[in-house]
């Protein structure tokens, strides 16, 4: 089964980043391919390079960008939400791009599910 994930929620306020990331690892241990990954609205804050957690803390921003390079595929960032929150191209981790939301519908139609973390 395809699956897409967006998420909508920045990272360390709620769970939905932290649900999200887990949710594509079983997703990937379960033998299931993930088309796509897409961050909107808070959920851009994820792919900050600017995201300096202490040693004890999870690194979501590395996490995700980890991901990316796992699956063979760049985790997308919506252009007009990273704007609004002062993040440029230059400012997002590896394994990560800068796409609008074409990007995003064209996902949505290419896989069998959409899973939606954040409000």
């Amino acid at each position: 089964m395809k699956f897409g994930i967006l998420i909508k929620e920045g990272p360390y306020t709620h769970q939905a980043s932290d649900s999200a990331y887990r949710f594509a690892l079983a997703v990937l241990e379960k033998g299931h391919e993930i088309e796509g990954v897409f961050f909107y609205n808070d959920g851009v804050i994820n792919a900050t390079r600017h995201m300096d957690p202490p040693q004890d803390d999870r690194h979501l921003a590395m996490l995700w960008s980890e991901l990316g390079k796992k699956i063979g595929r760049d985790l997308m960032v919506c252009i007009a939400a990273a704007k609004r929150r002062g993040i440029s191209d230059g400012e997002i981790m590896e394994n990560m791009s800068i796409t609008g939301l074409g990007e995003l519908t064209d996902l949505s139609i290419e896989v069998d599910r959409m899973v939606t973390f954040g409000d």
